[in-house]
């Protein structure tokens, strides 16, 4: 079953939680809440967080000036050989750090990007750092929630795994920013491929500190301006001078916007050597993404095609509740970081940077070892009990089979002496029955031949030899082996007497109409015509009975053959 996770992007003015699981190439949003806050550190908005389910397992985003990522470039080397280089690089950066503020420890991961065209022999390493003293507060915070940690993820890390999981790709140069309150996480990706990411400090706060110094307002009521009237669309038809004075306020702090994100492609350019990298694409999210006209501005800045990131499109919110569907579409560009963060902690197959404080890699990695060997011992026991219980299982089982058996055979053989017997008085009787029917058939037979001699024939012909007997006679049908009874009768006609051949043709003729079907004939007549012989069957077999060249056929229609006069 997928793992369900929760995504967690903590800001100054908004926290998101958003949870759910990754099946194939689909998020499943279960559950989404957004709690506005007004922090002055991050850390602190966990206390003031209001979250209607429990957020597990959660991946923590991070940003902010706490969180460094850097690029290293090394000759490919293995494995272990890499992990000891990136070692020394974080001890090196640590000790500079630790001489600045107090000896704080860092946390950190690594990851390769994709090897470049543009570098041959090398790889080029991303590595990020954040300071244990921020994850513990994180940690602190998340347990007072009742949630449980995944891991920590820089943000720009998990709006990269966003983009390029919902994101449409071409093969293009992209740069995907989340505009924050005070912070901007930039992504630069060539088609799928990750060439820069970096979290820049700035963002949809130096819009509402310009109204507020315009109109000298709160920063609260200059965050409703911004929202409500200001816009950086020039061709934009202002409503009252209100709409246009903070719009002309705000146009300064879209041109530090867009000075942020072209150093983010000076940084690219210089930190991964990339000398030749040209954008052809710019996406926006994040709050700040919100504001009026400013993809139009921003596409005129930079030269190239400006749009908004909606990944929801590609996203099932079918789980959440009507409430919270609403809310997740109210802050859908807000919540696009927390959606790569739990895609990356449901997902292992993402592109991954996992920050955790030593102590807690070091626990994990004590838990997951004796793990290993608990678990081995726990299923190397219950495999010998199942096998013991299944041994002596298995032996009942061929016992009852066993004596089963026995009993089986004793049946079996008591049925099969019992079905000899009655095969042996079977055929006994089968022959005494056809002994019977060969009796009665012969009397009938007889008996129905001397009435038709009586009625059919004529009256210049006469009888000189009647008998019947059980014979063989391939004329008839009745092959050998296979005798049946049969009525021969001999006779004689007056000599001179008037259409002898005629009569005879009659008598026989008569004879065969009042025999039973599936009677055979065998009838000869002299050639003087003064003697004629019947050989009668009504025995004999039908012709589809008949098979093989050598059968004879029944006789059903009678034969008449010329005779030698006796």
């Amino acid at each position: 079953m997928p793992r369900t996770v929760t995504g967690i992007d903590l800001g100054l003015c908004n926290a998101r939680f958003l949870r759910g699981y990754a099946k194939g190439n689909t998020f499943h949003v279960t559950a989404f809440a957004n709690t506005p806050l007004s922090s002055k550190e991050i850390v602190d908005g966990w206390s003031a967080c209001e979250v209607p389910f429990k957020p597990a397992s959660a991946r923590v985003g991070i940003t902010g000036r706490d969180v460094n990522v850097r690029y290293v470039r090394v000759p490919r080397v293995p494995d272990w050989q890499l992990r000891n280089l990136m070692r020394f690089e974080v001890e090196e950066i640590g000790g500079q750090s630790g001489a600045q503020s107090g000896g704080a420890a860092l946390a950190s991961d690594f990851n390769l990007l994709p090897q470049l065209p543009e570098i041959e022999g090398e790889d080029v390493v991303l590595l990020a750092m954040a300071r244990e003293s921020l994850l513990e507060a994180h940690m602190d915070g998340l347990a007072g929630l009742g949630g449980s940690l995944d891991a920590f993820t820089p943000n720009a890390i998990a709006l990269y795994n966003a983009w390029t999981r919902y994101g449409v790709l071409q093969d293009e140069t992209v740069l995907v920013a989340n505009l924050g309150h005070d912070n901007v996480d930039v992504v630069i990706a060539r088609g799928a491929d990750l060439l820069f990411a970096r979290n820049l400090t700035g963002g949809s706060r130096l819009f509402e500190e310009a109204i507020a110094q315009r109109f000298g307002v709160s920063t609260e009521k200059a965050r409703e301006l911004k929202e409500t009237i200001a816009t950086l669309d020039p061709a934009a038809r202002h409503i009252d001078t209100n709409a246009e004075k903070a719009s002309r306020a705000i146009l300064a702090s879209a041109g530090q916007l867009t000075s942020l994100l072209q150093s983010a492609v000076i940084f690219c350019k210089s930190q991964v050597k990339l000398t030749g990298l040209k954008l052809d694409r710019v996406v926006l999210c994040g709050g700040g993404a919100a504001l009026a006209g400013l993809p139009k501005y921003l596409s005129n800045a930079l030269s190239v095609p400006v749009e908004l990131f909606d990944p929801w499109k590609v996203v099932d919110t079918t789980a959440l509740k009507d409430d919270q569907r609403a809310e997740l579409e109210q802050y859908g560009l807000e919540s696009v970081v927390a959606l790569g963060l739990a895609t990356m902690a449901s997902d292992p197959t993402t592109y991954g940077v996992e920050l955790l404080p030593a102590a807690t890699r070091k626990k994990r990695a004590f838990a997951e070892q004796h793990a290993w060997m608990i678990a081995a011992g726990v299923f190397a026991l219950g495999y010998l009990g199942w096998d013991a219980w299944r041994t002596r299982g298995e032996l009942e089982k061929a016992r009852d089979q066993a004596r089963a058996a026995e009993q089986q055979y004793k049946r079996a053989s008591e049925t099969s002496r019992k079905a000899d017997e009655l095969v042996a008085e079977n055929q006994r009787l089968a022959g005494f029955a056809k002994e019977l029917l060969a009796t009665k058939g012969s009397g009938e037979q007889l008996a129905r031949v001397v009435a038709l001699m009586q009625k059919e024939l004529p009256a210049d012909f006469w009888v000189t030899q009647l008998s019947t007997d059980r014979r063989a006679d391939p004329e008839l049908g009745l092959a050998r082996g296979e005798e049946q009874p049969v009525v021969s009768v001999t006779g004689r006609a007056r000599e001179g007497t008037n259409s002898l051949a005629t009569l005879y043709e009659g008598f026989v003729q008569g004879v065969r109409a009042k025999l039973p079907e599936g009677h055979a004939i065998e009838e000869h007549l002299a050639p003087n015509g003064s003697k004629f012989t019947l050989d009668v069957s009504c025995f004999a077999p039908r012709k589809d009975a008949a098979t093989g060249s050598d059968a004879a056929p029944a006789n059903t229609g009678g034969a008449k053959k010329a005779g030698k006069d006796g």
